[in-house]
């Protein structure tokens, strides 16, 4: 493994961002390492650039920083090369002779700041990741141009060394931290506990993971964020500081947290700790984040009162790093807009300095608050693309407003003091055409004229010109990439909870539209099937055109129902499981779908027998309930994934379809509490269980299944849509 030593908290120098640079050349494109030259600019500009060029037979990577130089080879692979690198499918197959760069490319970016992740991300995504998935990541960030993201692995050690230093014993903090699978929503002062407790081992492992994150961010020239102190203490923190004054709040149906009031002096004294601590683990490069009222509302609208608070929460950073700026999540402000109304919003921001706080318009896409705040009212703020809730597997998004809001945004006098853009999904690994196109926006001022863009990024997915792969995408672009609805995921039948009381599924498309762009893909791949990228998309198509008809199916069975029709609920009921079998064994082709590698490096992080116990459980209810037997939050993480099919979705289904045909059969008005306690027992009982033991690796030919199921359930799905074959 080659690395290069950084002074933590600092940004290494030209040399060490050189030999950097010449790292991840040798880590992504091997072949390549002895045909470029990489080269740093001599004096740093405002902004960054990357300069692109032929010259005596080498590749010259030339830009202000480790980050730029990735991100001119990115260029290169995309542009000359026709390569694409993404989470769900990559081509990496270059020319047998390398192309020559006949004119000097030269491109700078209009942002500071190339903001990425969420909190949420580092769980939905991130619980269980090692370094060699880190590894992949960072190098995917830096090839994407991405200077700032966001560095939370590791955050409990320095937690735990703050409060052992205030007093507290191992024993009470047993009930503070919370699993694995649960760390942002701790982090974020949400909750306490759940899914703890957490072993020793977790922490010290992870310390040692992040000070690898972290210094290969920083090898290459990125800012990394770390958090401050949000003021969340531990349950018995009233019990050794009883005068200390603390705020009760509940978030959802979770127990009470502790919140430190900000203007209690004990606030500055564990946020100063904090800092110090953090900084001695992993250094600083003086970003910190903090959310403190975050889905929790302050006690009072008082303006005098918030101001004091985000005052007191800035002045904290500062007496501890006088370098410090804060990095805040604009997400209250939309989440709880009943609230946050100007006044209110105009207090928390006007009591920093105007040059020490940037705002993350996390949801810049669909619910653009710089829009109704007058830019942050003069703050630093950034445009940021959210799309993904709870790692929802659904091909959804909105390429014609990515394509353009960010550098509309930009050049529009009332933004403000825009100074960046960034990715905030919750979940990443998914959709990759979204995060393609978004990203296009780092290196340009100007739109992208998405449909040109499209046809680029087809070329570059598959390898190869492919027509009806072109016109595929074209109804793709106006389909399911058309949407601007974040619940296109989360609302399937499927994985929502049985019920006959179901709503039209909120599409901003038609079910039907959708089976020419399949056929297209079907008769593309004879052409394309030995690419990874096609091979993920058409499984990804199939899965959407399968799961959108199971909304239809469900319809069918509901009105089945209310006649009393029993011969055609037998039927409907079989073919809705069948599709479920069918799903299973498509996603079983790809292990972007398997649920086996999701538990399995979970059961890896934990070093004996009752550590891997506790983890595997926390994998199996994050994605499932969500909490205990009765969560509110059941399904919100749920994942069309290869086993969860047959295991989990399918049972549940059984357990309710055979309620509901015995009360079609004797007529008797079903029970539907104690379904829904049968079906809760069975959930947590799947939660708390080990076996059986999932697969990590894919089954089948992807292309093959995909044509069974498209040849199965093609003519099914003409004459339920009511489509005339030409």
């Amino acid at each position: 493994m080659l690395s290069f030593f950084v002074t933590p908290g600092c940004k290494a120098d030209a040399g060490n961002q050189t030999a950097a640079a010449y790292a991840l050349v040798k880590r992504v494109v091997p072949r390549m390492i002895d045909k470029v030259v990489v080269e740093l600019a001599d004096k740093q500009d405002k902004n960054d650039w990357f300069e692109l060029e032929s010259k005596d037979g080498k590749i010259i990577l030339r830009g202000t920083n480790g980050v730029s130089v990735a991100s001119a080879l990115n260029y290169y692979l995309k542009n000359y090369c026709q390569c694409q690198i993404t989470w769900n499918g990559t081509n990496l197959k270059l020319p047998s002779i390398l192309p020559v760069v006949p004119t000097k490319i030269h491109k700078d970016t209009p942002y500071n700041y190339r903001y990425y992740l969420n909190y949420c991300t580092f769980n939905y995504s991130m619980s269980w990741w090692d370094w060699s998935r880190w590894q992949k990541e960072i190098d995917y960030m830096a090839l994407n141009g991405i200077n700032m993201p966001l560095a939370l692995t590791g955050q409990n050690i320095v937690w735990y060394n703050v409060y052992r230093k205030l007093g507290f014993t191992d024993k009470e903090l047993e009930t503070f931290f919370s699993g694995p699978a649960y760390f942002s929503w701790f982090w974020m002062g949400n909750l306490d506990g759940w899914g703890g407790p957490l072993p020793k081992s977790w922490m010290t492992d992870h310390e040692a993971l992040q000070k690898q994150i972290l210094a290969r961010e920083r090898e290459l020239g990125m800012t990394p964020v770390l958090p401050a102190f949000t003021g969340h203490v531990p349950p018995a923190f009233n019990e050794k500081y009883p005068e200390a004054s603390l705020k009760k709040t509940t978030w959802l149906d979770y127990p009470q947290v502790n919140i430190l009031d900000p203007q209690d002096p004990m606030f500055e004294k564990i946020g100063k700790l904090f800092i110090e601590e953090e900084t001695k683990l992993y250094g600083t490069d003086h970003l910190y984040s903090s959310d403190t009222f975050n889905e929790n509302l302050p006690p009072t609208n008082d303006t005098t009162y918030l101001s004091n608070v985000s005052g007191k929460i800035y002045g904290v950073m500062k007496s501890a790093d006088p370098e410090a700026t804060w990095v805040m999540q604009g997400w209250m402000f939309y989440y709880q807009s009943d609230f946050w109304k100007p006044a209110q919003m105009k207090a928390v921001l006007n009591a920093v300095p105007e040059n020490r706080m940037i705002i993350l318009d996390l949801w810049s896409e669909t619910h653009p608050v710089w829009q109704q705040t007058e830019a942050y009212y003069g703050k630093p703020w950034m445009w940021c693309m959210l799309h993904n809730f709870g790692g929802n597997v659904s091909m959804r998004g909105n390429l014609k407003t990515v394509a353009t809001a960010p550098s509309a945004a930009l050049n529009d006098p009332k933004s403000g003091n825009m100074v960046g853009i960034g990715l905030t999904p919750e979940a990443i690994e998914q959709n990759p055409v979204m995060y393609e196109l978004m990203l296009e926006n780092v290196w340009n001022k100007q739109p992208v004229d998405v449909d040109s863009w499209l046809k680029d990024y087809v070329i570059r997915r598959y390898g190869k010109l492919n027509e009806d792969a072109q016109k595929a995408w074209t109804i793709l672009l106006n389909t399911v990439y058309a949407s601007d609805n974040q619940n296109d995921g989360s609302q399937n039948v499927i994985t929502s909870r049985p019920t006959l009381q179901r709503g039209t599924p909120k599409h901003t498309y038609k079910s039907e539209d959708l089976l020419p762009a399949w056929k297209l893909m079907i008769k593309a791949s004879s052409n394309l099937q030995q690419s990874d990228g096609f091979r993920y998309d058409l499984v990804d198509l199939t899965r959407q055109v399968l799961v959108n008809y199971a909304d239809t199916l469900h319809s069918a069975i509901a009105s089945a129902y209310a006649k009393r029709d029993k011969g055609n609920l037998e039927k409907l009921t079989g073919d809705f499981l069948s599709l479920l079998d069918d799903l299973d064994d498509l996603l079983a082709t790809r292990n972007d779908f398997l649920l086996g590698p999701w538990i399995e490096s979970a059961k890896r992080c934990g070093h004996t027998k009752d550590e891997k116990m506790l983890y595997e459980k926390n994998a199996r209810d994050q994605i499932t309930l969500w909490g205990g037997e009765k969560s509110v939050l059941h399904d919100y993480a749920c994942k069309q994934w290869a086993g969860l099919m047959k295991d989990f979705y399918k049972q549940r289904w059984q357990i309710f379809f055979a309620a509901m045909k015995q009360s079609a059969l004797t007529n008797e008005k079903p029970s539907f509490d104690k379904i829904n306690q049968q079906i809760a027992s069975f959930e947590w009982k799947w939660v708390n269980q080990t076996t059986p033991v999932y697969p990590e690796v894919p089954l089948g030919n992807s292309v093959e299944m995909a044509k069974k199921l498209f040849h199965k359930y093609q003519p099914v799905l003409e004459r339920t849509y009511g489509i005339t074959r030409e």
